[in-house]
């Protein structure tokens, strides 16, 4: 998912949401219940690129028929490291469909919890903005 993790990577969040199929379902490290729809999704990923620092992809694992793909990263947020994994399945148009975001450590996770609850007004705000 080269095309992803360079938008990503460059901060290019329009390039990132434009690989987002309409009806991708996001799974949060830290929420129980899945985000489904571009909108949300897309405001999600422009949350967390506010909230994590120092982030980067130190490794990209790829499917042979080239539908799953998982991108391993790491960051900070505040003063907690974090190990993550983004895991990426493709439509047959190739867009995302599914985005499940895994995390550790605990600590990791609970202050990223923290960090995207703070932002969850804007994000609910973004996504009915951009659904309309």
């Amino acid at each position: 998912m080269r095309a992803f993790r360079e938008a990503v990577e460059k901060l290019d969040l329009d390039a990132a949401e434009a690989l987002l199929a309409p009806d991708v379902v996001f799974t949060s490290p830290v929420v129980f219940k899945p985000y489904a729809g571009k909108a949300i999704t897309a405001a999600i990923l422009r949350a967390v690129s506010g909230v994590f620092q120092d982030f980067r992809y130190v490794r990209e694992i790829n499917d042979a028929n080239g539908r799953d793909h998982a991108l391993v990263f790491t960051a900070r947020v505040g003063d907690r490291e974090i190990n993550g994994c983004d895991f990426i399945h493709l439509d047959e148009d190739g867009l995302i469909d599914e985005f499940t975001v895994m995390v550790r450590p605990l600590s990791g996770a609970q202050a990223l919890a923290a960090a995207m609850g703070e932002q969850f007004e804007r994000i609910a705000e973004e996504a009915r903005a951009r659904s309309n």
